[in-house]
């Protein structure tokens, strides 16, 4: 029996470092994609798991590079966070998310988010018909920068109208997220 079971405790311990997070990243997906949210306990729980699995099977030097990759997972979304374009959990998912990658794994992981978040976005406007006009907005952005002229009828306005602009839904970009892990967890588990 035991000459089965090795084999599987070896493939869990490479392999589980990559489908548990990708596990936990699709809950998170469906729980934004119903709720907008993402709790705390889940990030919490998920940070802690990382950070505990970590110390468990890598030692120390784990430990500190999974403390590593939260801190880089945080970095990287909170500025965004700051301007507006993200929501809280969306910061703390991909800071606990680093706990379970480490530094170099959890910088792979923005990328992938990044792209498919980018798509996420342009597929989400055309959705709701709204990718013409932002792109014409952007293409306004852009000339008025370049010939250094003021754009628009100020901030959080509707050019040309006066009206406050409304504030749009927000994207669940837990899903981005997920595709990303998804992607990082494919690479990891078939590479040559």
């Amino acid at each position: 029996m035991e000459q089965y079971l090795l084999p599987v405790l070896a493939w869990l311990e490479h392999s589980g470092r990559f489908i548990f997070p990708t596990l936990i990243a699709l809950w998170m997906a469906v729980g934004d994609l119903r709720t907008r949210r993402i709790p705390n306990r889940l990030t919490l729980g998920t940070a802690l798991a990382g950070l505990a699995v970590r110390g468990l099977t890598d030692g120390l030097a784990g430990l500190g590079d999974g403390l590593l990759g939260l801190v880089a997972g945080f970095s990287l979304l909170f500025g965004f966070y700051l301007m507006g374009g993200m929501g809280a959990g969306d910061v703390k998912a991909l800071a606990a998310l680093g706990t379970w990658l480490g530094l170099r794994l959890t910088l792979f992981l923005f990328l992938y988010m990044a792209l498919a978040g980018g798509l996420l976005v342009l597929a989400y406007l055309w959705w709701r018909g709204l990718l013409t006009a932002r792109l014409k907005r952007l293409g306004s952005w852009l000339l008025s920068w370049i010939l250094l002229r003021p754009h628009g009828g100020g901030a959080g306005k509707v050019p040309g109208s006066g009206q406050p602009a409304e504030k749009p839904e927000g994207v669940p970009y837990a899903v981005a997220l997920a595709v990303g892990m998804a992607v990082l967890c494919w690479q990891q588990l078939f590479r040559s």
